[in-house]
């Protein structure tokens, strides 16, 4: 059987890391209890190959000769890798009864830009999945007799109690392979077939964090930069986990950071670091809460607050205290669209005529996967497409779509990019949240301020970005 049609499970890819597989051009094929047998490009020397990888598997080993052109592809699709290839990583195997096990699994995530770990056990197999992009991609399978092991190192690191199985946990590590160095959340859950582990992986340093770099338009960021500038009131980000709202927290308390200013933040967790601010760590356990926090931070003498969630009622009546008594709050909210969060926030208890007079301006943002610019395609365009109920100003006569390449990993899409909804509360919005009339979609259209379905539908109308991947945000509206 040919390269290109046999089936790679990530039980015969994990035999190799990334290093290995790139430096000796080889891809696992089949494995039994005594040898191994691999695809290798032409290139490669078959015979220092075939040693070296006796030596490091401990088997013996059986080579089948492919074009390089296409093991090259399988490596890009199969393999990403961060850094060059070097002997020293080469010879380096992933070993679960090493301590060093969970160091060379991190620093491999954190170099692929990946955001979590995903450590997971079912009824026959465990597995260890990456989130990149916003994908979760199966980078490996463990032995069900290994997984327990792998759980109890991580909780001995991460100060959790390895007797407790049946509760979920939360702890945390600092990771400092002398190369990088960040803080990695760790979250237990109990499942039906064992404790599931998820690694966040956090940015520790938000210096280099620039808010005109995030994805703003213009008009956006100048009705931004507008509500911020204001000594008092609440400023609101929404989205879902993961659309970025924290960095651009952070971009904005560097504006916000200043000699004469009193910065102090509240989060779960703190997920940067900014030299000048006073930041705090919610610990529920011994009761440190949002609200809890809050009211403290009221008499620390604070210019700007920042809470990292709004969450319930109670914190959001302090997010309005402190705001009513000259405070700028800055803070996230979990809802659909940036009007969404007047409606939520209703919903929570906060009388209309308190978030009118206190509410700056409200936010929304997601993440877009752009399209790879190396190989993405034109293909003709039928407007049967998009979604029944969106009308768009035009339809293109030809879109692009993803095709794969070794540039993009064969996934066909490369980076992301945030895009907003910004509304700024003046005088005759205020009056709309007063008498709670809260359906202002035309008035914001009259005001130009454009929704996320639209600047998603911008993306694909400049190839930026593929249908696919901007459909479900094609039908949300203000």
């Amino acid at each position: 059987m040919k390269s290109e049609e046999h089936i790679f499970t990530t039980e015969i890819l994990q035999i190799l890391k990334p290093e290995q597989a790139w430096y000796y051009l080889a891809i696992p094929k089949e494995r039994n209890n005594s040898t191994v047998e691999f695809f290798i490009s032409k290139n490669s020397s078959k015979t220092d190959a075939k040693n070296e990888l006796e030596m490091i598997l401990d088997k013996s080993v059986v080579l089948h000769e492919e074009e390089d052109s296409v093991i090259q592809k399988l490596l890009s699709k199969h393999y990403r890798k961060a850094n060059q290839v070097n002997l020293e990583t080469v010879q380096k195997v992933f070993n679960l009864k090493s301590t060093e096990f969970l160091k060379t699994l991190v620093s491999e995530a954190k170099n692929l830009g990946s955001s979590d770990i995903h450590i997971e056990s079912y009824e026959e197999k465990c597995r260890v999945r990456l989130r990149i992009d916003g994908n979760l991609i199966e980078r490996m399978i463990i032995d069900k007799n290994d997984y327990p092991a792998l759980i109890n190192m991580i909780k001995i690191q991460a100060n959790l109690d390895i007797s407790e199985k049946r509760l979920p946990q939360d702890g945390r590590i600092f990771f400092n392979d002398g190369t990088n160095k960040f803080d990695i959340r760790v979250s237990s859950l109990p499942t039906l077939y064992g404790e599931k582990i998820v690694l966040r992986l956090l940015s520790n340093d938000a210096t280099n964090i620039d808010i005109y770099e995030l994805g703003f338009q213009k008009h956006e960021l100048e009705a931004y930069l507008e509500g911020i500038k204001k000594p008092h009131g609440i400023v609101l980000i929404s989205g879902p986990t993961g659309s970025g709202k924290t960095t651009t927290l952070y971009a904005t308390l560097k504006i916000l950071n200043k000699e004469k200013t009193n910065v102090v933040t509240i989060e779960d967790p703190v997920e940067y670091t900014l030299k000048g601010i006073n930041q705090v760590q919610v610990k529920e356990s011994i009761g440190l809460t949002f609200a809890s926090a809050l009211r403290t931070f009221l008499r620390q003498d604070p210019d700007v607050i920042m809470l990292g969630e709004i969450r319930d009622g109670e914190t959001a009546q302090m997010a309005i205290r402190a705001a009513l008594t000259g405070h700028l709050v800055l803070s996230t909210i979990h809802t659909n669209s940036a009007w969404g969060t007047v409606s939520r926030l209703i919903d929570m208890g906060i009388p209309p005529f308190l978030l009118a007079n206190t509410l700056n301006t409200t936010a929304a943002q997601r993440l877009v996967r752009l399209l790879c610019p190396d190989c993405k395609q034109e293909e003709n365009f039928d407007s049967k497409l998009l979604p029944k109920h969106f009308s768009p100003p035009s339809v293109p006569k030809k879109h692009s779509v993803a095709k794969g390449c070794q540039y993009c990993y064969y996934t066909g899409y490369k980076g992301r990019k945030a895009i907003y909804e910004i509304i700024g509360l003046d005088s005759q919005l205020a009056d709309q949240i007063k008498e709670n009339k809260l359906k202002v979609d035309e008035l914001l259209r009259s005001r130009q301020i454009r929704s996320l379905s639209d600047n998603a539908f911008d993306l694909f109308m400049k190839g930026e970005s593929s249908l696919e991947e901007i459909y479900s945000l094609l039908s949300d509206e203000f």
